[in-house]
């Protein structure tokens, strides 16, 4: 089963509280929070993976 992560965005001016993102097979072993942008204000550096 492709793995389900839960992120929040950490930027205060930032509507969003947090997101899943849902991986395919193909996804490379390296991606990181850091490839990754937030889906309301864009921003890059703000994101921080939610550990359940």
């Amino acid at each position: 089963m492709p793995k389900t992560e839960e992120f929040r965005c950490l930027n205060a001016d930032c509507e969003l509280d947090m997101f899943e993102n849902h991986y395919t097979y193909d996804v490379p072993d390296d991606l990181s929070v850091a490839d990754l942008r937030c889906p309301y204000c864009g921003e890059t550096d703000t994101l921080e993976r939610i550990e359940l």
